[in-house]
């Protein structure tokens, strides 16, 4: 958390800093700042979420407090750095395919080559991972489980067993189409980007993102956090929630604050419409 928060600190102040002296020297500093600040944000919540499918050492104590019994290194999984590489270069992909679609040559061609090794890596590292989070050990709730009752993560019993992370998709097979339209979506983002069609990449890009996030959030539920030292005290949506009174108040906040949020999006977006070029960069700036 504390490399995470560094990262994300750090990239509003590059982009502040890396104009304040006209060096080049200065400037490169400040892109791989901005560079390396990007990239570790994106790894860390793949790595993160790869440890989920791996369980994380935690249990806990009499009072109900959480105790983590593991290291940084612990966290480092090769499941979880493989993860990372997927949520990396997930995010690279989509990028770059925004990137492409908003500005012009010669920035467009070199978006659009780096989105198509993304969706490349990303093909490759989704496709390895699902393989291996099948032969993972997974967690079923067997008993004690009630999702009307009071959040209390101590009153289900939690089994072990071999392929378990796949079980709501057995029990459903309309749950394949999320891991299927995660690799199509990538799959024809590459290949659009071949044909110079930005702006239908970005639609397969985000349907790939969606895929994504859903893929593995069927996979893990009704899991939040699993515990792999005490399977019985890992987090569900159930035990982990907050009380209905509060839930009922978000939901209020949600229904009036979420069309203000998506009105002043729409608003930016319509805004900052059309391609950006050199000549309009050059134009405004009367750089040459």
């Amino acid at each position: 958390m504390f490399v995470l928060l560094v990262a994300l600190i750090l990239r509003p102040v590059g982009f502040v800093f890396r104009n304040k002296v006209p060096d080049p020297r200065w400037r490169n500093v400040w892109d791989w700042v901005l560079t390396i600040a990007g990239i570790v944000p994106a790894l860390l919540f793949g790595v993160a979420f790869g440890n989920l499918f791996l369980g994380v050492p935690f249990h806990f104590d009499a009072l109900q407090r959480p105790v983590f019994t593991g290291n940084f290194v612990s966290l480092l999984h090769p499941f979880a750095l493989l993860a990372g590489v997927v949520s990396l270069a997930m995010i690279v992909m989509h990028g770059n395919v925004y990137a492409a679609m908003k500005v012009g040559p010669p920035m467009s061609q070199r978006a659009s080559t780096c989105a198509r090794v993304a969706a490349l890596v990303y093909l490759v590292g989704f496709s390895a991972a699902g393989v291996w989070a099948a032969g993972l050990d997974g967690h079923q709730i067997v008993a004690g489980a009630n999702p009307l009752g009071d959040s209390d993560p101590l009153l289900k019993q939690v089994a072990v067993a071999r392929g378990a992370w796949l079980a709501n998709y057995h029990a459903h097979a309309v749950l394949w189409l999320a891991p299927a339209s995660a690799l199509a979506g990538a799959a024809a983002t590459w290949g659009l980007l071949g044909a110079g069609r930005a702006g239908w990449a970005f639609l397969t890009s985000a349907l790939a993102l969606a895929g994504t996030i859903l893929t593995a959030g069927i996979a893990l539920f009704p899991f939040l956090m699993p515990s792999s030292i005490h399977p019985d005290h890992g987090l569900t949506v159930w035990d982990a929630s907050s009380s209905a009174h509060t839930l009922g108040l978000m939901l209020v906040a949600v229904i009036v604050l979420l069309p203000i949020v998506i009105a002043y999006t729409s608003w930016v977006f319509h805004v900052l419409r059309g391609r950006i070029t050199l000549e309009e960069i050059r134009r405004h700036t009367g750089l040459y």
